[in-house]
């Protein structure tokens, strides 16, 4: 778990646990800007039906492309953290015989 003093120390990294709440917060910010992609599209179809579908199914496709990219972005942020861990782990078995 996150302490206060790991803010502090140089023996773990604290970006493992942040990262969590920067992909929440980026789940937010897509979805926000997702629904205002759509409410623009329904305000369009007052002009142009066709394109204001066409906002609404792009601001749909950005939600889902948006929430996937930021998933594999944290992943590998969370996966490069986890290899550096690993390989830790590796060097003390090495110094230990």
């Amino acid at each position: 778990m996150f302490e206060l003093r790991d803010l502090f120390q140089w023996d773990r990294f604290i970006t493992v646990h942040i990262i969590k709440i920067f992909y929440w917060l980026a789940i937010a910010l897509i979805a926000l800007l997702g629904i205002s992609g759509m409410l623009s599209g329904l305000t369009a179809m007052a002009i142009s039906p066709f394109g204001g579908l066409i906002t609404i199914l792009v601001s749909l496709a950005g939600i889902c492309v948006g929430v996937v990219f930021s998933r594999i972005l944290a992943e590998f942020i969370l996966i490069v953290f986890r290899i550096n861990e690993h390989l830790g782990a590796i060097r003390d078995q090495g110094t230990m015989r």
